[in-house]
């Protein structure tokens, strides 16, 4: 499968916990092995050990730089979601 081609988003596919796909934003292909893996907050060193055991180069970047905890990400996920959805459907 061409994964540049597609038009499903990257990280539906791949063997991540549906914890840690909540976490990541977008993942985007910019080559055969070059990936760009946005989350709302930086992801943990194991998170990221996760995301690149199917990758071989892999950029990290977070929408928000503060550092949250498992507990704080749980309470405000949903919050965070759905704004970066909402503001994505209400682009002109």
């Amino acid at each position: 499968m061409d994964l540049l081609k597609r038009k499903t988003p990257l990280k539906n596919d791949l063997n991540l916990s549906a914890n840690l796909k909540e976490k990541i934003y977008q993942i985007k292909q910019y080559s055969q092995n070059n990936f760009k893996v946005v989350s709302y907050f930086p992801l943990s060193e194991e998170e990221k050990q996760t995301v690149t055991k199917d990758f071989s180069t892999v950029d990290f970047h977070s929408i928000f730089s503060d550092h949250i905890t498992e507990s704080e990400w749980n309470k405000a996920k949903s919050q965070i979601i759905k704004r970066f959805q909402d503001e994505l459907f209400n682009i002109d």
